[in-house]
């Protein structure tokens, strides 16, 4: 098993179930927690540039000691990395290096990397194992755990790609000391949206001792454990997102038509950042159809800024398109049905819902009033 002082949640999914091991130290014994799970492995380990300085010696170090066979698949960092050039590079990459249906791909990185290297693992010979190592907040949080994996195209984000769960996921906190701090910020705002979704103490919490979280230690460990046993029980009820599972996109429906609107341009947006003012504007959006009090719109927004994550679209950089453009991006968002919007809005804090049939003249509305513009 793992080293005592190691957090374990499990995602319970049958046959498929998998743990999130978190703790300090996990990139020079992943060797040791691979093997537990899949022995007798080769594996592909793909990062970026950023990433692959700051870690891939120590992974490299230990998959060597585990006898575990592998290549590195170096990429450039940012968001655009999620694409079907990028994609197509790994997968020939993955062939070229003879690994079979049994071996691995191992994701050591944060979202970008995650999602992208997982897409890869789900489609080469129909589906190859897959370990994340998440070495963003964001990731350890969020994206590493559920099996949602794609890319991005010109439409829209995450518009192409496939759900494949990992074998196990693999945080190491320790990695989170080396996150520059706005990265290490926007990974908060997805910490936060658990409390917002249906956990208010943990909101509470939050306030009190986000500090603390940033400091790292017990507080910190507390905040990826009880979002990880969020988003895992959540997963656990509805892998494929037909119900619950779409709660977890508070704040992604216009925060993901921000980065589309930015180009996914990192300089001027990143993921956690665009979720942050897609948080405050469902609550103010809430506010606005009289489904929430302003006060907790404004408390939302109280925290963001505390925080100092941007919340109001005037924080970002540079121009953005008008609303009505901003609107054509959510109508991409996949969970579009036929047609009609579908928004995760709330009641409270803690308080979200599904939203559907949300007429466009609303948002349109909302959109206008609310630009910067």
């Amino acid at each position: 098993m793992s080293e005592a002082g190691d957090t374990i949640v499990n995602v319970g999914l049958g046959e498929r179930s998998y743990d999130i091991v978190i703790g300090e130290g996990l990139m020079r014994r992943a060797g040791a927690e691979i093997t537990r799970r899949l022995a007798g492995i080769r594996a592909a380990v793909v990062a970026d540039e950023n990433v692959a300085a700051a870690h891939l010696p120590a992974l490299k170090t230990a998959l060597d000691e585990a006898g575990i066979g592998h290549v590195a698949i170096v990429l450039a960092p940012g968001e655009k990395t999620k694409s079907f050039a990028a994609l197509q590079d790994v997968v020939d990459q993955v062939l070229a290096a003879r690994l079979e249906r049994g071996d691995a791909l191992i994701a050591l990185g944060g979202g970008v990397i995650g999602d992208l290297a997982g897409f890869a693992a789900g489609i080469v010979r129909r589906g190859m194992n897959f370990i994340q190592m998440p070495t963003s907040l964001l990731a350890q949080v969020d994206s590493s755990v559920g099996g949602k994996t794609g890319i991005n195209t010109g439409q829209g984000k995450n518009l192409v790609g496939v759900f494949h769960q990992p074998r196990v996921v693999l945080a190491d906190t320790a990695a989170l000391d080396t996150l520059p701090q706005r990265e290490f910020r926007a990974g908060y705002a997805e910490v936060a949206k658990y409390g917002l979704i249906d956990k208010p103490d943990f909101f509470a919490w939050l306030e009190r001792n986000w500090k603390d979280v940033f400091v790292g230690g017990p507080a910190r460990v507390h905040a990826i454990a009880e979002s990880c046993r969020a988003k895992a029980d959540v997963v656990a009820r509805d892998e494929f997102e037909t119900g619950d599972r779409a709660l977890l996109n508070l704040g992604h429906t216009f925060g993901h038509a921000l980065e589309a609107a930015t180009g996914y341009d990192s300089g001027r947006l990143v993921h956690g950042e665009g979720v942050a003012i897609g948080m405050a504007l469902a609550h103010r959006f809430s506010s606005r159809l009289n489904l929430v009090s302003p006060d907790d719109a404004a408390r939302v927004e109280a925290h963001l800024r505390d925080v100092g994550l941007p919340w109001r679209m005037a924080d970002i950089p540079g121009a953005l398109p008008d609303a009505e453009r901003l609107l054509d991006y959510i109508a991409q968002d996949k969970k579009v049905r036929r047609g009609a919007l579908t928004f995760i809005l709330t009641r409270g804090i803690g308080q979200a819902f599904i939203a559907k049939d949300v007429p466009a003249s609303e948002v349109r509305a909302f959109l206008r009033d609310n630009h910067p513009g």
